[in-house]
């Protein structure tokens, strides 16, 4: 439960997180920032680590100055871009064999085969659209892996996606997330990105549940 309070603490206050880690490691930052996100991507196992609120918080600070906007989002897309062709090389290696493996603690089966019928629906644009959808996000690259979509088609939607995604949302937080109202109220707008990123995810629970 510790562990559990201090990740939750980071979450929401990661405005003051990373901007005590811009301090202590000046240009080391970026390859920080690279870590979390080719992780985030990059591994089934790590779908919590955090995204979209990742993306808004460093863009606020390259703002502040504490990082240069052109390389900030260079190196990110480049992290968003690889850790989903690990993801997807993972996938073709494994193959459809994990559809029977367990759920557990490491391994959320649900959200596979949620994906992988997201994946059936919307082919290549699921990796557009996922990039936006926590879970979905981390798994649709393995998805098409174990698909076999083939390496050109899937580095070209994986290429959109992570443009879309960090562009869109490091920009966003660039240009509005030093605004008065935002900073008195970032805690907020952190648990707004959340809860937002989470709405498709709970109407797709809904319609399910319908079914």
């Amino acid at each position: 439960m510790e562990y559990l309070a201090y990740f939750i603490d980071i979450v929401l206050h990661l405005d003051k997180h990373l901007a005590l880690l811009v301090q202590q490691y000046g240009t080391w930052i970026y390859a920080i920032l690279f870590a979390i996100i080719f992780s985030e991507t990059g591994f089934v196992v790590t779908p919590f680590l955090p995204g979209d609120s990742l993306l808004f918080v460093a863009g606020a600070l390259a703002a502040l100055g504490g990082m240069d906007l052109g390389v900030l989002v260079a190196v990110l897309i480049a992290a968003a871009a690889l850790g989903n062709m690990l993801n997807y090389q993972i996938g073709r290696f494994l193959g459809p064999k994990v559809f029977q493996w367990e759920n557990s603690r490491f391994f959320n089966k649900v959200a596979l085969q949620k994906t992988h019928a997201f994946y059936e629906k919307h082919g290549g644009k699921t990796l557009v659209i996922s990039r936006f959808l926590p879970l979905f996000r981390t798994f649709a690259p393995f998805v098409a892996g174990i698909g076999a979509m083939t390496y050109t088609r899937f580095t070209f939607y994986n290429l959109i996606g992570a443009i879309g995604w960090v562009g869109s949302l490091t920009l966003v937080g660039y240009f509005f997330g030093n605004l008065p109202w935002v900073q008195q109220n970032l805690t907020v707008v952190i648990v707004g990105i959340i809860v937002i990123s989470m709405v498709p995810l709970f109407i797709g629970w809904l319609q399910h549940r319908k079914a």
